[in-house]
């Protein structure tokens, strides 16, 4: 084993705790400059039963930063392109708008921003991650749904979880490798 190994960034939700408040979409929307009407992050509700048994549930979702991404399988020009640290992005500069990549995802985890012309997602707040701190979804969540880090850390919170509860990605059919584990 290298004595430094490679990191290989992940986040795990525990669904069971999101109260639906939308701070981390606001924390996201704000870090990122991201415009009025898209969104980087969403929380997707479900309601049912009826008068008095109601119930609600709440997942919160992003770009899965999956690990064999079909959005940068498809990109014409290699704007969207994966890190060392498994963070999927997109280069701005390379990116010719054709939206193939939004096509490709399964998760609807990408955007055209109108204002740039370039497709747009979720990007872990690498530039934060790169810093050392943790992405604005998951430091202002205040019901602490999120736990992001490395997976190859056997020392982190997230490893912890991962070891310890059992959890689902979405899709898994889809081959991509999604990168977002929900506690169950």
């Amino acid at each position: 084993m290298a004595k430094n190994p490679v990191k290989r960034y992940a986040m795990v939700l525990d669904s069971r705790k999101c109260i639906d408040c939308k701070a981390c979409i606001v924390a996201c929307k704000a870090e990122n400059d991201v415009p009025l009407g898209v969104f980087r992050n969403r929380i997707n509700a479900e309601h049912g039963g009826a008068y008095p048994r109601l119930r609600a549930s709440f997942d919160p979702e992003q770009c899965h930063h999956c690990d064999n991404p079909s959005c940068v399988r498809v990109c014409p020009t290699g704007a969207s392109f994966q890190r060392e640290d498994g963070i999927v992005q997109v280069r701005e500069a390379d990116c010719i708008g054709c939206k193939y990549c939004m096509i490709a995802c399964p998760f609807d985890a990408r955007f055209f921003n109108e204002e740039t012309k370039v497709v747009d997602k979720c990007t872990f707040c690498s530039h934060r991650v790169d810093r050392g701190e943790l992405p604005a979804c998951v430091e202002t969540c205040p019901s602490k749904v999120r736990t992001f880090g490395d997976l190859n850390d056997s020392g982190s919170a997230l490893h912890a979880l991962l070891e310890s509860r059992r959890y689902r990605v979405l899709k898994p059919q889809t081959g991509n490798g999604p990168q977002l584990y929900y506690l169950l």
